[in-house]
């Protein structure tokens, strides 16, 4: 299993390539491709739904073929994808192939996040996503070296397209690896292909929705307006404001690795607690009227808080629901993470338009709120049926 674990790793690597690539190329590439700066709003909404889409099939996908030959599929999808970005000669061609992209991305998601709440310990689910948080470092990097060429971005996809290949020919090669492990067929993984509308009728199921959607909405809130709040509302300059807003995502990243080492030791439900209370303080930090870093410190401890959250929240899905509908569970909950990172962003820049910037900190404490109200309800639930199960036995 250690072998296979290795190769997680790497798919979660590649999971986080393609993820910001499109930001960090889209300067060059819409005026190569005659299309307006805003359209990439276009593009990146058709990635999030085909992501929404093959996240909520996901569950009945792996049931008929299992996690393997889901995962190969979707991430050769991705890799046709990026591959074809590469030639697409105007706009229309790239959203086509954005179809594909998001499709590939959802269900490869879900089907390893499950996978791995199944059957590997908590340290690893923070540390797959520190190594995705890694490939999502890497695209852009990867991107920049090409960038200076005319056309340059066709290359950058092209290099990131082939990777994607090679992961695919390695995963196809080590398929007897899954098979010998007993984890290729549906039944092992999936025990019930259970109708969303049924799962959503189970106790806890809606709460843990709010919380996989104000999680995602505060990351992706931090990440696409933290700098702008800092130069509008506080006054820093744009150079500073970007190099500050970098270490919420270092911030990330190190807190998975740190969440991994103390995970032996600490619940998810507690590792949960813990980082919605540091979000608390970072969000407070931007607040306070003092020195300009605090606003730092803020940033820092905002992504110390949001590490540890995201995965733990996935990884105790099969306790909290059952291992028998948990990939059933986990669709759903990707699927509404993505609705989150793709809607409450937008929403928070209209309301920054019309209200200021000085709204954005308390943004990030109103959806940290109610999340902490809906974890601590699925927490209540759970231990109600704990105690009815020790009555009744």
């Amino acid at each position: 299993m250690t072998t296979l674990l290795i190769i997680i790793y790497v798919t979660f690597i590649s999971l986080g390539l393609p993820d910001a690539v499109l930001g960090s190329s889209w300067p060059r590439m819409y005026m190569d491709l005659n299309s307006s700066i805003a359209s990439a709003g276009l593009v990146a909404m058709i990635i999030c739904g085909g992501t929404i889409i093959s996240s909520l099939f996901s569950a009945r996908l792996i049931n008929r073929w299992g996690t393997a030959h889901v995962t190969i599929v979707s991430v050769l999808l991705t890799a046709i994808a990026l591959g074809g970005i590469a030639f697409v000669p105007n706009f229309i061609w790239l959203c086509l192939l954005a179809v594909p992209l998001g499709l590939g991305a959802g269900a490869v998601d879900s089907a390893l996040n499950n996978f791995v709440a199944l059957h590997y310990n908590a340290k690893h689910m923070n540390w797959l996503h520190c190594f995705w948080g890694i490939g999502a470092t890497s695209g852009p990097l990867l991107m920049a070296l090409f960038l200076m060429k005319d056309n340059g971005w066709r290359t950058g996809y092209l290099v990131i397209g082939v990777l994607q290949i090679i992961l695919v020919l390695v995963l196809f090669i080590t398929l007897p690896m899954w098979k010998r492990a007993k984890i290729t067929t549906g039944p092992s993984e999936v025990k019930a292909e259970v109708k969303i509308s049924v799962l959503l009728k189970i106790k806890g199921a809606k709460s843990a929705l709010v919380g996989f959607f104000c999680f995602c909405a505060i990351e992706m809130t931090a990440g696409l307006w933290g700098s702008t709040y800092l130069v509008l509302y506080k006054d820093i300059s744009v150079v500073t404001a970007a190099k500050w807003v970098s270490f919420f995502y270092i911030g990330v990243t190190v807190g998975r690795f740190i969440a991994g080492l103390i995970s032996v030791r600490v619940s998810n439900i507690n590792m949960i607690r813990r980082g919605q209370f540091l979000i608390i303080v970072g969000a407070t930090l931007m607040i306070i009227p003092l020195t300009d870093q605090f606003q730092l410190m803020g940033f820092i401890i905002l992504g110390l808080g949001c590490a540890p959250i995201y995965p733990s929240m996935l990884h105790e899905t099969p306790h909290r629901f059952g291992k028998e509908i948990s990939q059933g569970i986990m669709g759903i909950q990707m699927a509404t993470a993505y609705i989150g990172s793709a809607f409450v962003p937008p929403l928070v820049g209209y309301a920054t338009n019309r209200v200021g910037f000085g709204i954005f900190p308390i943004v990030i404490l109103g959806f940290v709120v109610l999340m902490m109200l809906s974890t601590e309800n699925i927490n209540r639930i759970l231990r109600r049926r704990k105690d009815t199960a020790l009555a009744g036995s």
